[in-house]
């Protein structure tokens, strides 16, 4: 039987966005996959969570694997952290602001930038990180994290990075303390979801709990 996996897509995003992941890890590595749609700017961090717990609930399945780009990787941390009965399962973040946002505060300064930013990211990624509240989570579950490091993106225009980057989110900015494992790859935030090499390096890490690196 196929193990399951559940999509949660990022901020100003449709579930659709996600859709060439899904397909290429059914096609190709054997998954099944689910689209979850969620409001990213309407919906709080908590509601967003229990209506991916409920979400998951009705799959029924033993085992469910998630992985979230952006926005997406926070409120799947933020659902099994409040969640003790959600079945087994890896989870991959990709691009996931889980140490703060420099572009994300840098836009909230700006007045017409604070509506933009939603109610889940501004409570989960400004106001209390995930490395604030992740740690019972990273110490049941293998979670792994994919950081781009092509620079071009939307933060680009609202702040000056000095590190790697993604054109959104830095790669220290994903660095979860606790998560089995980290990769930074050449992709930008928005290219991550249509990535081959980034959804191949996502079976891997669902398969055995890390990425594939070159020997």
């Amino acid at each position: 039987m196929s193990d399951d996996i559940v999509f949660v897509h990022g901020i100003w995003m449709p579930g659709g966005v996600m859709v060439y992941l899904k397909q290429h890890l059914e096609r190709e590595h054997g998954f099944r996959g689910h689209l979850f749609s969620y409001a990213s700017i309407r919906g709080t961090l908590d509601e967003n969570a229990a209506l991916l717990s409920d979400y998951i609930a009705d799959l029924g399945g033993e085992t469910v694997h998630l992985v979230g780009h952006s926005l997406g990787g926070v409120v799947s941390l933020r659902m099994l952290a409040q969640n003790d009965a959600t079945p087994r399962g890896r989870v991959v973040c990709l691009g996931s602001p889980l140490c703060g946002c420099l572009a994300a505060t840098s836009l909230s300064r700006r007045g017409w930038g604070v509506p933009m930013l939603g109610k889940a990211l501004v409570s989960g990624v400004l106001e209390e990180a995930a490395s604030s509240w992740a740690a019972r989570v990273t110490a049941e579950r293998e979670i792994g994290i994919i950081a781009g490091t092509r620079a071009m993106g939307l933060g680009r225009l609202v702040t000056k990075f000095d590190e790697d980057c993604d054109g959104t989110v830095s790669v220290s900015e994903t660095r979860l303390p606790g998560a089995k494992d980290h990769l930074a790859m050449s992709v930008t935030h928005m290219g991550m979801v249509m990535s081959r090499a980034v959804a191949d390096q996502t079976a891997a890490f669902l398969r055995r709990g890390e990425f594939l690196r070159e020997v």
